[in-house]
């Protein structure tokens, strides 16, 4: 029965100890047994960095950031949607585009930032040709089209930025990856891999014909 008294005792002061100190302010931490990674290593905004040459903990933003925000509609951000035809690939009605945005200059060097971003981006699952044959095909991807029959051939411009911008079926949306010039450099690219694969020799100017006869 002593023992009886003992426990009880103990825990009245117990639960006084901890009940008494309720509301008071700590000089100490609390003891946290799982901290959920509640306290990490971290710079705070415009804090003080000796890692960086400039002290600085705020890094300016890389070249070639993709400003981009989601709304109901929307993949791109409300300020880009000024002009329907160069950021949605639509004309005034609705329709979409045939043909590239007028301020746009489609040569060489658009091709091949073109040529680059498709490697990246829609290569595995397109292959390089454009023949739907990319690697992801091996790991059980069937469906991935192939850009060389007539319902792409013959889609506007405008429609494969646009899916490109919003994803379509499986295919996820690259808004946040390629900027819109550089969705517009691939669908170039799409343009010219068609043209490669259907063209002629008629197609090739006669003092190129040489190596290809």
């Amino acid at each position: 029965m002593r023992y009886a008294y003992y426990t009880l005792a103990f825990l009245v002061v117990l639960l006084v100890s901890v009940m008494g100190f309720r509301g008071m302010p700590a000089t100490r931490p609390p003891i946290e047994l799982f901290p959920d990674m509640d306290h990490q290593a971290k710079y705070k905004p415009q804090a003080e960095s000796k890692f960086f040459a400039d002290g600085r903990a705020d890094r300016p933003i890389p070249a070639g950031t993709v400003p981009f925000g989601r709304s109901a509609d929307q993949a791109d951000p409300a300020f880009l949607k000024a002009d329907d035809v160069h950021y949605a690939g639509k004309n005034a009605d609705g329709s979409f585009l045939r043909g590239f945005p007028p301020d746009l200059t489609v040569n060489e060097a658009f091709l091949r930032r073109g040529q680059g971003r498709f490697e990246i981006y829609c290569a595995p699952c397109h292959g390089k040709l454009g023949d739907g044959q990319g690697i992801t095909k091996s790991y059980g991807m069937v469906a991935t089209p192939t850009y060389h029959d007539d319902r792409l051939r013959t889609m506007p411009e405008g429609e494969i930025f646009n899916t490109i911008t919003n994803g379509k079926n499986t295919m996820f949306p690259y808004a946040d990856k390629l900027s819109p010039d550089d969705r517009w450099a691939v669908v170039a690219y799409v343009r010219a891999l068609q043209r490669s694969h259907h063209g002629t020799l008629d197609d090739v100017p006669p003092d190129q014909r040489g190596g290809l006869k």
